[in-house]
């Protein structure tokens, strides 16, 4: 991983070709089951940073969920695996239907570390009121795949991001694709939580 202002960081990716991408149907959160992460540190960071941020983190969300155990853990990255020097959090929550909702943040100088350690739990605790099946960090990139997968895909989420508005627009430009939102019947009516639905192009992979 890489840090800034150095960067650096690599990813490898190893696909398998699809003749066509099937549509998906992401209504049913159910319950959470599992709240874990990581805090790191990363080059000439102590390792206290990250034990102040995983703490801040567990603090927080506890005031909220208090029957499940919270696994934040404190880690400082192999010098062979950092770029650069750096730090943050991300914290996870997995539900009984195998869906991921997350929450991030990155330090930076002068920014306490507790702050940053809160600021991740907020964000997961945001994304796990409004009842959707996906993090505001998720939402906008599942509409290209949505596009593209042949028959009808169903998402439940949070408020509808600038992102994900943007990412429709497109889709629908550069694709036979259609999409609507409308506002769930399914949960409480105070929370604000949508269906993005679309009939995806059935795009076919021609060289398979």
């Amino acid at each position: 991983r890489g840090y800034y202002p150095q960067g650096g960081g690599e990813v490898v990716v190893q696909l398998s070709p699809v003749k066509e991408l099937s549509p998906i149907n992401l209504t049913d959160r159910g319950t959470v089951t599992k709240i874990y992460g990581r805090a790191f540190v990363a080059g000439a960071l102590p390792i206290k940073l990250a034990k102040d941020m995983s703490a801040a983190a567990v603090r927080c969300i506890r005031k909220e969920i208090r029957d499940l155990y919270v696994n934040i853990q404190p880690v400082r990255e192999p010098d062979d695996r950092a770029c650069g020097t750096g730090s943050g959090i991300i914290v996870v929550a997995e539900t009984s239907t195998g869906c991921l909702l997350a929450g991030s943040s990155l330090g930076k100088r002068g920014k306490n570390s507790d702050k940053v350690g809160i600021e991740a739990a907020e964000i997961l605790l945001k994304n796990l009121k409004h009842g959707g099946t996906v993090d505001d960090s998720l939402q906008d990139q599942l509409i290209i795949f949505m596009a593209l997968a042949k028959g009808v895909s169903r998402v439940k989420s949070g408020p509808i991001t600038l992102h994900t508005q943007t990412a429709i627009h497109f889709a629908e430009k550069l694709t036979k694709a259609k999409f609507t939102v409308t506002k769930s019947e399914e949960e409480d009516p105070s929370k604000d939580t949508y269906i993005i639905e679309c009939q995806g192009m059935g795009m076919i992979n021609p060289n398979l």
